[in-house]
């Protein structure tokens, strides 16, 4: 089927996609470009829909999913990324249980940069994190940014996004995981002497406020990496990442 006018119902169903209130009713969200495509395929994510521009050749194995062709013009009106690849798909929103999870866990508090966002998942899924929660303020998981700051990586680490973080906090100490969040208090420790056991949650905030003083007095230990003077800070992406790698050498 080729669909060559931008008035057309279904262009319109897919450039709602865009908003947060609609990918939540449908249950939907949009990918774009031949990798996160694949990525998406090779996981156990659900494939609605593959938008291709009209002439462009796919792979033979995509003919088993539901194909839809559309000219430059619609093409253009539903991409969000400058320079199209000529390839887009509707993929199902997934849920998980919260029951498991697992028990290496990354919490992330009022972070809304999609950049941010989309690397701390990315590094989540290069760390073997079992599960990421954006908490209440943080950008949706979703957004076309954060999806393709991810890289793929969306697909193969369960995310949530999952509100009121505290509720989570009492999941962790109901299981006994260990909570460690991210702060520069009195009592924080330097990253390089933190020594975590099998199981852990680690809480990271944004660059502006850092982590909710609730979170922190409900964690077990805070913990700091210590940087150069003449450095300020660091970007929240590029600070969990590090958190991460320790984590992950030191479990």
């Amino acid at each position: 089927m080729l669909i060559e006018s931008k008035q057309n119902k279904r262009v319109k169903n897919w450039k709602k996609l865009h908003k947060k209130k609609i990918r939540d009713q449908e249950q939907l969200f949009l990918i774009e470009g031949w990798h996160l495509i694949q990525e998406a395929i090779k996981s156990e994510w659900t494939i609605d829909e593959l938008i291709l521009l009209d002439g462009v050749d796919h792979p033979e194995s995509w003919n088993t999913y539901n194909l839809t062709y559309v000219t430059k013009p619609v093409l253009n009106e539903i991409a969000q990324t400058e320079s199209q690849q000529g390839v887009l798909a509707v993929v199902k929103q997934q849920t998980h249980d919260e029951q498991e999870l697992g028990q290496k866990l990354l919490f992330v508090d009022t972070v809304q940069d999609p950049g941010n966002v989309g690397t701390i998942i990315r590094s989540a899924s290069a760390f073997n994190v079992d599960a990421v929660i954006l908490g209440e303020g943080s950008v949706d998981m979703y957004n076309d940014k954060v999806v393709r700051a991810t890289q793929g990586a969306l697909f193969h680490v369960p995310v949530i996004n999952g509100g009121d973080l505290s509720r989570w906090v009492a999941h962790c100490h109901t299981h006994n995981i260990n909570i460690y969040a991210t702060a520069l208090d009195d009592q924080a420790m330097p990253l390089q002497h933190v020594k975590p056991n099998g199981s852990y949650a680690i809480i990271v905030g944004n660059e502006g406020e850092g982590v909710d003083s609730k979170l922190i007095n409900e964690a077990n230990e805070t913990v700091y990496i210590p940087i150069a003077h003449k450095s300020e800070s660091l970007n929240v992406g590029v600070a969990t990442s590090i958190v991460l790698y320790h984590f992950s050498q030191a479990t």
